[in-house]
Parts: C-alpha cells; structure tokens; sequence
C-alpha cells in the first residue's frame, strides 16, 4: 500500500501552508495554528479505519458480506442529515518521498521524474476520503457502519501547471467538497511540491463523488452544504455552474446530436485533402503531407485485475483504472511524436459502470486530434467476457499532451474516427479555452467561481 501521509489534526507548524493558497485564507490559516497536536496516518491505516467505519472486514473474499442490514440507518432526506460548511470535510495530507526510499521507486519513472499515474491514484482515493469526512449523521447509532458507499462518478478535470515534481521532496496533497446535490459530493483536490522552503502548485483536479445506498443499488442523500462565509458561497456557486455545464455538454455529445456547421465543415475539408486531383474515383484516398491516419495512431494492452486493485467494495479501485490509463496514453503520446510528452491536463474521466476484481480489462488508446505541439489521446476501457466474446465500455477518458516540436496531424478515414476527432477537438478547445465548445473557466487558482465568465 501507498504510504501516504494523513494528517487529520492540522499543527501549528505552518511551515507547511506558507505559500499555499488556502481557499479559506486567514480564517482557516488561524483554524490551523490553533491546533497543538497532530496524528499521522499511513494510507493503510486509514483505510483500514475507513473500512471499519464501513464495517468491512479486512482480507480479500470473492463474496463481499451483505450490508442490507443497513439499509434501515439511510436517511430518509437531507432534512435527516445536519447541514456542513466546506471546512467540515478540509483535509490534508503528505507523500512523505523524502524519507521513505521505497515509496522513492514506486514514484519515480525512469527518467527520474514522478510518476503521475501514482498521483492519480492518491488523488483518487484522497477525494473518497474527503467525501467520507463531510458526511456526517448523528442519528447513526454507535457501532453501527456508514450506510453509504462512495463510489467516483466522474473526475471533471485535472489541470497540470509548468511545475515538475521531484521524486525525493515531499508532495502535499488537499482538498475540500466544493458542491453537494442530494447524493453527490464534488470534491476539488490540490497537489503541491516543497521546494526550497516554497510550496509549488502540481495540479488541481475535481472528483464527482455518488452516495450510494448500502448494496449499492441506488442514491443515498448526504449532507447539504451552508457556505460558512462569502468566500465558501462563492465556491458553492461554481459548483452549481459546473453541474449546468457538465449537464448540457453531455446533451450535446457527437453520439447524441450531429455535429454543428463549422464540424461538419472541417470533417468535408479532411475528406476532400484526401482526394487526388488526378483520380475522380471517390474510392482511392490519398494520406497528406505531414498527416498520418488516426487508424495508425493507436495501441492496446489487457490487463488481468486482482484483489490488490479492489476497493472497499470488492470492484476495481478508480485510481488504478485511471494509473493505467495514463501510463498507456504517455506511451502512444511517446511513440506518436517521438518525444517524451508532458500531460497538461485530464479532463471528462467517466466512471460508468463498476469493474469486477476478477475481470479482463481491455483499454484502447487512440491519438485523436492534434494541433501545432499538442497532442489529444483518448483511452477507452472495456471489460471482455472471453467466454462470450463480448465487450462492456466502462470508462472513456481524455488527455492532453504537449511536446517541443509540431506534430503530424492525424486524418480520419471512417466516419466513426471523424467523430473521435470532433470529440478530441471539442476536449482539446476546452482545455485551450478557445472556440463555440468550449466552456467557461469555471474555477480561479484559489478555486473560487470565475464570475466574468458565468
């Protein structure tokens, strides 16, 4: 297990929140020099704590234990439940790599740099404990597990900043739930370096994380929100925003709605530069200068999960899904452009259906869209069944790549890859903040709501 560091009893040693931009500002800094005394966790045990608290029993077994017995403790509303503010759920933890040597070899990649795959998994399971620490229900007698199951739903964005993470300094890692519907819970997540006496901002990320009833079947209400000032409502407001948002993008996704004029323009403009002016057959096609066909742009990798990738309940840990995902991606971005490529951000990680422990996981990567020195790689996951044959798409996630030189371009060949590549070029746009697909910035460095742009 990762040996991560969770402090759960903030210090006063404020060494460690010098630089960092505490969406609280002053009133949580003095929140945190107020307390005396601090208690440090690994990551084991903390799950293990939280596995208690979900009264599950620690050791791997193919048949999870029945939690219908609790279904009785769900609230029945969030009438049930006592309103949190945002600073309830605050938590912060360490990645101790400066003096643990074997959590050294299992960050570092081979070119010395931290592996982000590794960091994914961390911020993973650091929203889930976030989540877990806003909910709160007074009524549930003692002894008695938490009836919701916390599952991620969706990671909204992961943006990477210039920094580059050293594998023997400390990374700190916060974060605090930001939004709350009747179910489900955003989280925003920060990871930050020490680096000569300075904390340097890695990335930001936003988890969408769904309360569950105890057999996971359906929704269990959580805790409401009351921003505990303006600066928490303002943040709450964002988050209202982004739900709208996310909502009317997947209302307007290429499997649901034909792709608007300018799309369709620039798909009959790929088509017609593959035409030879001296062959009026529409049959032959021939491949541009510079470009290479997104047929060609692609890799594969299986892989057999086991019951160390589980989470708490017996279905593959998210944070795993999403490591490999990475590792995949950087490979093809490796070999498409012949540099090592540099992640700028992880968008629209959908979590659509749990993944058994014991399945085949198939994940497909495909360069979909590129542009001057960037790169956008789209990885699907499947669960194959090889006694049927047949494939179940669970996860589709996003990423965008930057090397130092132009790239080809990549020309689709088939209607279904010019799709892809709608779908990539309208991913990229948002990530670039440029064109009629992308969206508004929805949250500053600090994680407040970006008025000018609502």
């Amino acid at each position: 297990m990762m040996a991560t560091r969770i402090i759960r009893n903030l210090t006063s040693k404020n060494r460690l929140y010098q630089t960092h931009k505490l969406i609280f500002g002053n009133t949580m800094s003095r929140q945190i020099s107020n307390h005396n005394s601090e208690s440090v966790l690994t990551i084991q045990e903390l799950a293990q704590r939280i596995a208690k608290v979900m009264g599950v029993k620690s050791g791997y077994s193919p048949i999870q234990a029945s939690r219908t017995h609790l279904l009785e403790y769900v609230p029945k509303s969030q009438a049930d439940l006592p309103p949190r503010s945002m600073r309830d759920s605050y938590l912060v933890a360490l990645i101790p790599l400066s003096s643990d040597l074997h959590l050294q070899d299992k960050y570092t990649t081979f070119l010395g740099y931290v592996r982000v795959g590794r960091l994914l998994e961390d911020m993973d399971i650091f929203a889930v404990m976030v989540a877990q620490k806003h909910i709160h229900n007074p009524r549930l007698p003692e002894g008695i597990p938490s009836p919701q199951t916390l599952v991620t739903a969706l990671v909204d964005r992961i943006d990477f900043s210039d920094f580059v993470p050293k594998p023997k300094e400390d990374i700190k890692i916060s974060g605090h739930v930001s939004w709350v519907g009747k179910s489900t819970m955003e989280v925003v997540v920060w990871l930050e370096q020490n680096m000569y006496g300075t904390w340097h901002r890695i990335t930001r990320a936003l988890f969408l994380i769904a309360a569950r009833d105890p057999t996971n079947t359906k929704a269990a209400v959580v805790n409401a929100i009351v921003p505990a000032d303006d600066r928490e409502r303002e943040i709450l407001a964002g988050g209202e925003t982004r739900k709208l948002y996310r909502i009317e993008l997947e209302k307007q996704h290429v499997s649901k709605v034909i792709p608007d004029d300018e799309e369709q323009r620039i798909v009959h403009d790929l088509y017609v530069r593959t035409k030879s002016n001296k062959d009026v057959s529409l049959m032959n096609v021939v491949l541009p200068s510079g470009a290479v066909w997104m047929e060609e742009c692609t890799i594969s990798n299986t892989i057999f999960s086991q019951p160390e990738n589980r989470n708490l309940h017996n279905t593959v840990f998210g944070g795993f899904i999403m490591r490999q995902a990475a590792e995949l991606s950087w490979v093809l971005g490796f070999k498409f452009s012949k540099y090592r490529p540099k992640v700028k951000s992880i968008s629209d990680i959908k979590f659509s259906k749990p993944i058994a422990v014991n399945s085949l996981i198939h994940m497909h990567a495909f360069v979909v869209f590129t542009q001057m020195q960037f790169i956008q790689i789209t990885v699907y996951v499947e669960t194959f069944d090889p006694q049927t044959g047949t494939s179940d798409t669970t996860n589709i996630v996003h990423f965008t790549y930057e090397v130092p030189e132009i790239v080809k371009e990549v020309i689709p060949r088939t209607y279904q890859e010019a799709m892809m590549y709608v779908d990539g070029r309208r991913h990229f746009l948002e990530i670039m903040k440029a064109g009629p697909h992308a969206g508004p910035k929805m949250l500053n460095d600090d994680g407040i709501v970006n008025k000018s742009k609502l």
